[in-house]
């Protein structure tokens, strides 16, 4: 997600995984870094996860200090984005003049890939003739990125497999249907306070979000295998996927393996 300011209008192609470019970017290009400046990146769940954990603090930590909260366009869902520094350059705070980027192998989806853009249709939408129904792809386009004019050759996939998208989009693809499907519906389906709260804190705040699990009645109001449970309590990953299960249950009413269905104490009751 680049700053209007510096944004060209994207070429009005929709690209496919075999499409074809040209790019490469390096301390040797008279633009280094400049792609890191006046930006707005919208932080995915694994994104923080990872930038976290390098950094050795909590998620709590990481979202009061890096990130600043803003609502997603057409849906109502709040999303961290990464807070710039109160530079001249409004740079990111993990970019170097001569370095680069610090954190270079867990940057956010948004940096790795980049210069492609990512849009996803609509569920509830019929792909025109022609299209499929998946992802799609264009090409970001800027006056101040010279590494377009760099000979290095790429697919889209290939591009993917290479900046580690493809694992990080795998990851994050509970998190993206939960904000397509709240899209379809636009804002004609009121979330309560309440309701984005519990979003924010699944998705962004994973260990806000352990704690609500373990460290509350969660696990005696649902019937949660003895397995997953275990599962859940040392691999964040899998702790972040359960929630999304669980945001998809409690927001769209779409568990069917039950799951989630609230115990009946009065039938645990009589059990005993």
């Amino acid at each position: 997600m680049i700053d209007q300011e510096f944004r060209n209008q994207a070429v009005p192609v929709q690209l496919t995984r075999e499409s074809r470019f040209c790019f490469r970017c390096h301390p040797g290009v008279s633009c280094f870094t400049d792609c890191c400046r006046k930006i707005n990146i919208m932080l995915t769940p694994y994104d923080i996860i990872r930038i976290k954990n390098r950094m050795g603090i909590s998620s709590e930590e990481f979202l009061a200090v890096y990130t600043e909260p803003k609502m997603l366009e057409k849906t109502g869902l709040p999303v961290p984005t990464l807070r710039l520094l109160d530079d001249e350059k409004q740079s990111c705070p993990f970019v170097r003049d001569t370095e680069g980027c610090i954190i270079y192998a867990d940057r956010p989806s948004a940096c790795r890939y980049y210069p492609i853009g990512m849009a996803t249709r609509s569920h509830v939408e019929e792909p025109a003739a022609g299209e499929s129904g998946d992802d799609f792809f264009f090409m970001i386009n800027e006056d101040r990125c010279k590494g377009h004019q760099e000979e290095q050759e790429w697919t889209i996939e290939e591009w993917r497999r290479d900046q580690g998208v493809d694992l990080q989009d795998k990851i994050n693809e509970g998190w993206t249907e939960l904000i397509v499907r709240k899209k379809s519906f636009g804002m004609t389906m009121d979330m309560t306070e309440k309701s984005r709260k519990l979003f924010f804190m699944v998705c962004y705040d994973i260990d806000g979000f352990k704690r609500f699990v373990f460290e509350s009645d969660f696990l005696k109001m649902h019937d949660i295998h003895a397995d997953l449970v275990e599962r859940i309590r040392r691999d964040e990953i899998a702790l972040l996927q359960f929630g999304f299960d669980w945001l998809r249950a409690i927001l769209f009413k779409l568990d069917p393996e039950g799951r989630f269905k609230v115990k009946d104490k009065e039938a645990e009751r009589r059990k005993k």
